[in-house]
């Protein structure tokens, strides 16, 4: 099947710099119509005026914390799509104080909101997607190095990420025999909403352009691309796995 006739469903659009805005661009490119979700009305103004940027893509509110509003959002996109090839989960967050104090300080509800937002929507989303994707279909999320490497003041996010990407491994498990592949992209550095909350992020992306392979930051829609390649046949057989769009700066040792 064409890209052209496929659609997808995104979850995570906060504002253009968003990965969300970067990977819906991409796949409106190549033809997908698209659902795109945003999490309330705080942010509504400024995610409807994107979505009018592409002609045949719709919105809808959902907070993924609230099993009821991820419920109707499914039944919304049953109604209107019938079927879906695609989804992409693009959310995370922890409690600011969680990424300022040190990891031994976790409280245990930031340790709970954190595995809440970031790992747990996953399974909730998949698990309202799979019987919509009744021709098979592709789940891609984002997730960064710190899920394996200590990275200052990453901390809980740190652990939840690697929370992420065995849920990504375990779905797919659970989700190969209906055709349904389930993959994490783990990029580098990015000037998002949710990065602006990490202490010293500004360190933390020069490093990566002062030592990584390709010598210069990530670009969002690098990771758009390796995202809509791993949602369309040109993924087709790929799943469980997390690949790298990180300029190289992962496999750098010393």
């Amino acid at each position: 099947m064409s890209d052209a006739k496929k659609t997808a469903v995104i979850f995570g659009l906060a504002n253009k710099r968003s990965i969300a805005w970067a990977i819906a661009k991409k796949l409106h490119e190549a033809g997908w119509r698209l659902a795109i979700t945003y999490q309330n009305g705080r942010l509504e103004l400024e995610a409807k005026d994107l979505i009018a940027e592409m002609p045949g893509a719709s919105g809808f509110m959902c907070d993924v914390t609230k099993d009821d509003e991820i419920a109707r959002l499914f039944e919304d996109l049953k109604t209107r799509y019938g079927v879906l090839h695609g989804l992409v989960h693009s959310v995370g967050f922890a409690p600011p104080d969680e990424l300022k104090n040190p990891f031994l300080n976790t409280t245990r509800e930031g340790f709970r909101i954190a595995h809440d937002i970031s790992v747990y929507s996953l399974i909730a989303v998949a698990r309202g997607a799979a019987p919509l994707m009744t021709a098979g279909g592709a789940i891609v999320t984002l997730t960064y190095y710190g899920s394996e490497k200590v990275v200052p003041n990453y901390n809980v996010m740190g652990v939840a990420k690697a929370a992420l990407e065995a849920c990504v491994r375990y779905l797919a498990a659970d989700l190969g025999p209906k055709n349904i592949r389930v993959n994490a992209i783990s990029a580098g550095p990015a000037r998002t909403l949710s990065s602006s909350a990490i202490r010293d992020f500004h360190s933390m992306a020069h490093e990566v352009e002062q030592r990584a392979p390709l010598r210069r930051a990530m670009r969002n829609e690098e990771v758009g691309g390796m995202a809509a390649a791993l949602l369309s046949d040109l993924g087709s057989g790929v799943t469980g796995q997390t690949v790298y769009v990180d300029v190289g700066y992962s496999i750098v040792g010393m």
